[in-house]
């Protein structure tokens, strides 16, 4: 089954880490790779990212779905930049290199190659860390986490039922797809694209019933069991920080502090190699 933003269960490290202190990790992660294009930290970070994920014990075909979308998003993202803006490397870098001219405004320079880089590593640093986050956090502790960083446990919960549904979505989708395959359908490779997504809309229709008779029998037990009557509540899966939360976050910490003080050094947020 294909896995999207699915909890996988595995005893590393990683997953032994708080929700709380893998959501901070992940915002100051995040912060110090958007704010920065300096080249090497953004290296050093992609690499760490896949080392990070090899410490979880995660496996590419766990995860070979969502990776196909990430290096579809970073293809699709640079043929945009280069047919919308073909010389903004050589604007932000103040020189230009011509290796290959093309036609019109279009030329292939060493500063725009330089350019699509630097977005490649942006993403490539902070996709996988998304992807390690939301693989190795239980849903129900995400919740915990978010509501001990200052969210609201009603909008915590509801994020928390959200991922948890994920899964099941996909396993009922699976099921009807069977299904519809046992009564002659045919849904596979043999098929043409066409008939394929004629196919998947047909299994729309009943996924989207049992989805809402599914929304109604939790709302109805959460209203039973009094849900939102008080100000705050207690959470089962919530756990305290230990000193392998408090090195994480700060060695996190420290990578965005070293991010914006690179920044301020550098004077600028781009590291050039053309002057």
């Amino acid at each position: 089954m294909i896995n999207l933003f699915n909890y996988i269960d595995r005893p590393s490290r990683i997953h032994r880490l708080t929700g709380a202190c893998k959501l901070i990790c992940l915002i100051t992660w995040s912060l110090a790779a958007m704010t920065s294009f300096y080249t090497p930290l953004l290296l050093a970070m992609t690499v760490l990212s896949f080392i990070l994920f090899h410490a979880a014990k995660l496996r590419v075909k766990d995860i070979s779905f969502m990776l196909g979308l990430m290096a579809a998003y970073i293809v699709l993202n640079n043929v945009l930049i280069f047919l919308f803006s073909p010389d903004h490397g050589t604007s932000i870098y103040g020189t230009e290199t011509v290796l290959i001219k093309l036609f019109g405004p279009y030329a292939i320079t060493a500063e725009q190659l330089f350019y699509h880089l630097n977005v490649i590593l942006k993403t490539g640093c902070t996709i996988p860390i998304v992807l390690l986050f939301v693989c190795t956090t239980n849903p129900s502790e995400f919740a915990a986490s978010l509501n001990r960083v200052g969210v609201s446990y009603k909008i915590s919960y509801a994020v928390a039922l959200a991922l948890r549904y994920i899964p099941d979505i996909q396993r009922e989708y699976r099921d009807i797809s069977l299904a519809q395959q046992a009564r002659g359908t045919e849904m596979s490779k043999k098929a043409s694209l066409v008939k394929r997504l004629k196919a998947a809309s047909a299994i729309l229709i009943p996924l989207i019933l049992s989805s809402m008779e599914r929304i109604e029998t939790i709302s109805n037990a959460m209203e039973l069991r009094g849900f939102g009557k008080g100000a705050k509540r207690t959470w089962y899966s919530g756990r305290k920080f230990s000193k392998l939360d408090l090195v994480s976050i700060a060695a996190c910490t420290a990578l965005m502090l070293l991010s914006f003080l690179i920044t301020f050094l550098n004077g600028s947020r781009y590291f050039n190699p053309f002057i």
